[in-house]
């Protein structure tokens, strides 16, 4: 009997997407990801042999190796199709050494999507491993190895157990707790600004801000001068000096990288960069179509290149002419720049097939597969198209020495926006600039009346705490990281760590964080050097390319490196046995000490277990309980507010003796069941949301603060509102009704 060959991909559900393009010829299995890896209970390289790893197969990989095994007995030659980067050359490496095939008989197979077309054409032209890109990613894994098991257990020693710390995730949570420095540092700035509501011989009515005074750009500081300014201007006469009208070109944003995929799904979608990413891969791996079978949707989605095939771009010029026009058709499909370091072999993510338009795919695809599928398949086909023009127009206008300007803009041509709208950091899909405004149509020397002048106060803002989206954005721009790992690094500090918790989007560290990161840097300067960390990543580059041994990358970091280590363990401070605070304790008079727990620092006697007395110091991650009015219906002893891992709760203050336990309500009944109220709880991963008192009997959630006013538009209850950059956006909660109204935050 003739033998076939072996097609080892990395999931079950690529086996069913791929097997159905191939012939009996070939066995299609999973390896299920990495078969081999250091082994876990202990350090796993040596450093005295050249950084050598000790591989072993993995516990849970022991019966996919076996199964592998066997069926490389029915088999002659093994094709290695795993995910086309360095972490799917390791994977295919560790399989080659592991099944009983010889060297030349082992290729590699790549596709940037799982299509019929990819999948056939790839096995018309078979490879071999990667060595280069193995060896990166060995280099990546030692490296990682050297020093979370270097300076975890110091942590250990020095804090408490559980603690890890990672050449990335330090740098990314150093970040974080600068950040939050610059914000408590920031002493806001009060400033005025002055508009004045004029109206034109021709509708409608339109506004102009300030801009100069006697020659000198304005620069209004309190409240006294705008005052005297404003009576400057009673009486005055408000006169066009100056129209200049233009046009206004807006290009596309190039098709998703990973990064930006995991940006924009995080403001449009609100994913989390691990959701973004588990859902892409769903939709790479194929869905299945009904009577078509799986189907891969996307090409691969851990990529930094924006780089697009040529057939991939006909298709999106045929479906834009025939579906909106040959004038939304450049003459030349558009060429995008990569980042110096992207690996330009790959493709942007986009869709596999075009014409497969996201309302097509409504019946197949989940909620959250389909909201992804369409942010990519839109921005990609965006991507394709010409640039949106605008008509502007801006007016100075003279009144007294002053002058104010007018400023406006008119959609005069779609291009790109007919299919998609790049989104901010503050949540405006449409953003500032992209808006319209209108001016009327005036004249030099006309003369204007005046309905209102409109003072504004404002002070000047901190900058702003990172998202998961803008972090991703400035790991990116510095360097830090690669694709792949972005999702991995957030999931690590946020929701396995504690040293970073996320509020309503926004990330900011708690104190664990902020002392664990204080603890490093003194020792480990280049471990917390952005800089520094950026540039391993382009040695970890070089050996992909050939031009660096994957040992001397070690080399060159590991030297320095267990230098400081060495003297961190000599003079790092410990905070494990406490640190004295120079009190007494009020219950035996012992010294008080501050302490390391789980939920942060705290205060605690030196006398301890004989003294059990403790306090919760302000600001840890366990604050201490709030008294009410309340008293307990059990026992009748007060009611107190505490706070637990999924938010606040009223409990009884006998615990444990009492464990009476009640919500806190927010007034509001649930729409959905009507007998229970609103409450604020906390996911598992620590996202504020906003559920039925009644829960698990009744399912209801927002993910919007409710606020107790009814929508002036359909009566719905209440509104839900979200507060970012200075500016508070309502909106009402009930489907079909499309209620919204922003303002910006100022001080009266």
């Amino acid at each position: 009997m003739a033998k076939r060959g072996l097609v080892v991909v990395e999931s079950p559900t690529k086996v069913k997407t791929i097997a159905k393009y191939l012939d009996g010829k070939y066995i299609v299995k999973a390896s299920m990801g990495h078969v081999r890896d250091l082994p876990k209970s202990q350090l796993g390289v040596d450093p005295k042999k050249n950084f050598k790893p000790k591989y072993v197969v993995t516990p849970a990989k022991k019966k996919v190796l076996e199964d592998l095994v066997k069926a490389s007995e029915k088999a002659d030659t093994l094709y290695v199709a795993t995910d086309p980067d360095r972490e799917g050359e390791a994977i295919g490496w560790h399989l080659a050494q592991e099944l009983p095939f010889d060297k030349k008989d082992v290729f590699r197979i790549t596709f940037n999507e799982i299509t019929e077309r990819a999948v056939k054409a790839a096995f018309t032209k078979p490879g071999r491993i990667d060595l280069k890109k193995v060896d990166a990613q060995q280099a990546r894994r030692v490296l990682d190895r050297l020093v979370g098991y270097s300076l975890s257990p110091l942590l250990w020693d020095k804090i408490r157990r559980g603690l890890s710390a990672g050449r990335v995730q330090s740098v990314a949570v150093r970040l974080i707790v600068d950040r939050e420095r610059e914000i408590q540092a920031f002493v806001p700035v009060e400033y005025w600004t002055l508009h004045a509501r004029l109206k034109a011989t021709l509708p409608p009515e339109f506004t102009a801000s300030l801009r100069e005074v006697d020659g000198e750009k304005a620069a209004l500081t309190d409240e006294a001068s705008t005052r005297a300014l404003m009576a400057r201007l009673d009486g005055a006469r408000f006169v066009v000096r100056s129209v200049t009208r233009g046009e206004r070109k807006k290009n596309p944003a190039p098709p998703f990288i990973t990064s930006t995929l995991q940006q924009d799904a995080g403001r449009k979608l609100g994913f989390s960069a691990k959701k973004t990413m588990t859902v892409a891969q769903q939709l790479y791996e194929g869905i299945e179509m009904g009577e078509e079978g799986p189907v891969g949707l996307i090409t691969y989605m851990r990529t930094d290149s924006v780089r697009i095939a040529a057939e991939a771009q006909a298709e999106a010029r045929q479906w834009a002419t025939e579906r909106l026009g040959a004038e939304y058709v450049p003459d030349a499909p558009p060429v995008y720049k990569s980042r110096g370091s992207a690996q330009e072999a790959h493709e942007a993510v986009r869709p596999s097939d075009v014409t497969r338009e996201p309302k097509a795919l409504t019946r197949f695809l989940g909620k959250d597969q389909l909201a992804l599928y369409r942010l990519i398949w839109e921005r990609f086909m965006a991507s394709q198209l010409m640039p949106a023009l605008y008509d502007t127009v801006a007016a100075d206008i003279e009144a007294n020495g002053t002058v104010f300007r007018a400023q406006g803009q008119t959609l005069k041509f779609k291009g790109f926006t007919a299919v998609y709208v790049e989104s901010r950091e503050d949540g405006d899909a449409a953003g500032e600039d992209d808006a319209e405004s209108a001016v009327p149509n005036l004249e030099e020397g006309e003369v204007l009346a005046l309905l209102a002048l409109d003072p504004k106060q404002h002070f000047t803002q901190a900058p702003p705490r990172f998202t998961e989206a803008s972090l991703i954005k400035t790991l990116e721009e510095l360097g830090i990281g690669r694709p792949s790992t972005y999702a991995s690094i957030l999931g690590t500090i946020i929701n396995e760590r504690g040293y970073v918790n996320r509020e309503r989007r926004t990330l900011f560290p708690t104190q664990l964080g902020i002392e664990v990161t204080d603890l490093l840097m003194p020792f480990f300067r280049d471990i917390m050097d952005v800089e520094f960390t950026a540039q391993m990543e382009g040695e970890l580059d070089k050996v992909e390319e050939g031009e660096l041994a994957w040992v001397d990358a070690v080399q060159d970091f590991y030297k320095p490196f267990q230098k400081d280590l060495a003297e961190a363990k000599k003079h790092m401070r410990n905070m494990k046995g406490g640190v004295e605070t120079g009190e007494a304790c009020p219950e035996c008079g012992e010294a008080l000490k501050e302490r390391w727990g789980r939920f942060g620092k705290f205060i605690a006697c030196s006398a301890y277990p004989e003294c059990k007395y403790k306090k919760n110091l302000p600001g840890s991650e366990r604050p201490e309980d709030e008294p009410t009015d309340e008293k307990c219906p059990t026992c009748e002893r007060p009611m107190v507010i505490k706070h637990g891992r999924f938010g606040k709760f009223i409990a009884c203050s006998g615990y444990p003796e009492c464990k009476t336990t009640k919500p806190i309500t927010l007034g509001i009944a649930c729409p959905k069941c009507e007998s229970g109220q609103l409450v604020e709880r906390r996911s598992r991963k620590g996202r504020t949301f906003f559920g039925c008192s009644a829960y698990p009997n009744c399912d209801f959630v927002l993910w919007q603060r409710p606020v107790t006013e009814p929508c002036p538009k359909c009566g719905a209850p209440f509104l839900t509102e979200r507060v970012a950059r200075g500016r508070r956006t309502q909106r009402c909660w009930r489907e079909g009704c499309d209620f919204s109204r922003e303002a910006e935050i100022t001080v009266a």
